[in-house]
């Protein structure tokens, strides 16, 4: 298969579950670790990379510098320095494996910015419901100062994942732009084979994202995976080639906000899917929730059997 694919990490969050930490619920989820146990978020770092993934993302995806005050009882500067905290985790993790593996990678550091519902814990994450009564400014102003504290800790590039609406996602671009030296990439969730979480056409979606230099890919997160090839077949005619798709769905579960996650997962695996998924343009391919270390090594021995 293709050499040029970027692996990504999969499910931080659902892994760090697996190894005891009780999160869920948690109106931090993962970032909480940050503060409590930051060695268990490199542990699972390491294990990602141990696996074949060639990009890692910080544990910030919840994270909000008014999150931390609230949740950790926190000043600003120390709610700003988390951040700082969740990048050198995964700076530390791939300087220790390059140090350790007689084949040193180039490991990407993308800085997790969650949508605005992730920090209201409420399920609108899920349905961006909450952007009906925002402006695109408000956006903006909720986004900037999480942006500026992973700009200053020394990411890669930002990772703008599971955006439920256009909306937002305008806002994140828009707000791109106050950051000239970084780039990023833009990755919708999906509620069906043609529309974003908020209900917004995902080939209409994806428009704002192309022709801008400073991203890097535009796709789809944390959906089932048997949904992500009709997404981009809707979307193709609007792709850019400079820019190419990401794609990292989950295990195809569906997340109860009471239960937590609910369903049987996905009849179709990822790794069914990854050479069409190729064919139609991506570039960047992973997971998300509940997908393991084992699946990304799966899905580097599919990408690179020779490795």
């Amino acid at each position: 298969m293709e050499k040029h694919v970027n692996i990504l990490s999969g499910g931080l969050s659902t892994e760090l579950e697996a190894a005891g930490f009780m999160i869920q619920g948690d109106p931090l989820w993962s970032a909480r670790l940050l503060k409590t146990n930051p060695q268990a978020i490199k542990n699972v770092h390491a294990s990602f990379l141990k696996s074949g993934a060639d990009v890692l993302t910080t544990a910030t995806y919840q994270a909000s510098v008014e999150g931390f005050q609230k949740s950790l009882d926190l000043n600003v500067d120390e709610a700003a320095e988390l951040f700082h905290v969740g990048v050198r985790l995964a700076r530390e993790a791939a300087e220790e494996f390059n140090a350790q593996s007689p084949v040193k990678k180039n490991v990407i550091i993308a800085g997790s910015i969650g949508p605005y519902g992730a920090f209201l814990h409420d399920g609108s994450e899920y349905t961006g419901n909450y952007v009906t009564d925002m402006t695109i400014e408000d956006l903006k102003n909720w986004h900037r100062q999480q942006m500026r504290c992973l700009a200053m800790s020394g990411i890669d590039l930002f990772a703008f994942e599971t955006i439920p609406s256009q909306k937002e996602a305008e806002a994140l671009v828009l707000l791109l732009r106050e950051f000239p030296n970084l780039k990023a990439w833009l990755s919708y969730s999906c509620k069906d084979i043609s529309s974003t979480s908020y209900g917004d056409k995902f080939k209409e979606a994806v428009k704002i994202g192309m022709g801008l230099d400073q991203l890097v890919a535009v796709g789809v997160n944390c959906c089932a995976p048997n949904l992500v090839s009709p997404l981009l077949m809707s979307a193709n005619q609007n792709q850019d080639p400079k820019t190419g798709w990401i794609v990292y769905p989950n295990t195809g579960e569906e997340w109860n906000h009471e239960f937590g996650w609910q369903g049987r997962g996905a009849e179709k695996h990822i790794l069914d899917s990854v050479q069409e998924w190729i064919n139609l343009g991506a570039k960047w391919i992973g997971g998300c929730c509940r997908t393991t270390p084992s699946d990304i090594e799966s899905l580097r021995q599919c990408l690179r059997p020779a490795t």
